[in-house]
């Protein structure tokens, strides 16, 4: 009995210990494939506002910089996601509008689930940050379960090449190198690429910022220019803040 005993401690304290990589590899592997299946397709041919407040709970629950593993994030059978085309233009909203900004409609992307093989995660592109080594598949709608393995598109910000503010976010871990883990090391004037199945689209870094939680400022935009917003949270452990990382499209 005591032989069992010991052999159960045993047992448990190496589940411990490869707890937290069993997590790590579970998540790469969801993004893994969000990201085979991107180029799959390729090769086959709320409000704005609302969406960022939720940051701050989706962060502050997603394990504090840790690599949480939550059995309901990612189902081992929706592990799989489709591309669908963007949809008509919705009409963008302004949260704290500046002196000399106008509200302008502005597209934004909405997928369709695919019932029959597809799971409900359906990436609408991917993002590249050469600077950092950056490549990751962007889910649309900023929600804990797309957070887990990729980048979210906010919904009802600006489409991605078009007049606007599109506002992109992404998870921080511990794990050097996850997510926007290495969003801190960009600099102004990297380049930052969106893939999207209408085109390829490249914004220039012109500054970061760390900001208050509430501090929708970050979401204003104009009816001229083509801009990209990368939100992450800051620090990587018990975050009070958000890293913003402002990029524009010339042209």
């Amino acid at each position: 009995m005591r032989k069992f005993a010991a052999y159960l401690f045993i047992a448990a304290g190496v589940l411990i210990i490869l707890y937290p990589k069993a997590s790590q590899w579970y998540y790469d592997r969801q993004g893994d494939q969000l990201m085979a299946e991107w180029e799959e397709e390729l090769e086959a041919g709320g409000t704005a506002q609302s969406q960022y407040d939720g940051l701050t709970d989706l962060f502050a629950d997603m394990g504090n910089g840790e690599d949480v593993f939550d059995g309901d994030a990612i189902d081992e059978s929706e592990a799989s996601a489709s591309l669908e085309p963007e949809a008509s233009a919705v009409e963008s909203i302004e949260p704290t509008a500046t002196s000399g900004d106008a509200q302008s409609n502005a597209p934004s992307p909405t997928t369709t689930a695919n019932t029959s093989k597809k799971s409900q995660q359906n990436v609408i592109a991917r993002i590249k940050i050469p600077s950092i080594k950056l490549n990751l598949p962007v889910l649309e709608g900023a929600t804990e379960k797309n957070l887990r393995a990729a980048a979210a598109h906010l919904k009802e910000t600006a489409g991605f090449g078009e007049v606007g503010n599109a506002a992109v976010a992404a998870h921080r871990m511990r794990a050097k190198g996850k997510l926007f883990n290495r969003l801190n090391e960009v600099k102004k004037g990297d380049k930052v690429t969106i893939e999207t199945k209408q085109g390829t689209y490249t914004y220039t870094v012109t500054g970061t910022s760390i900001v208050e939680p509430s501090d929708v400022s970050v979401l204003n935009y104009n009816n001229r220019d083509k801009k990209l917003t990368l939100i992450t949270c800051d620090p990587v452990v018990d975050p009070t803040h958000r890293l913003i990382v402002h990029a524009e499209m010339s042209g």
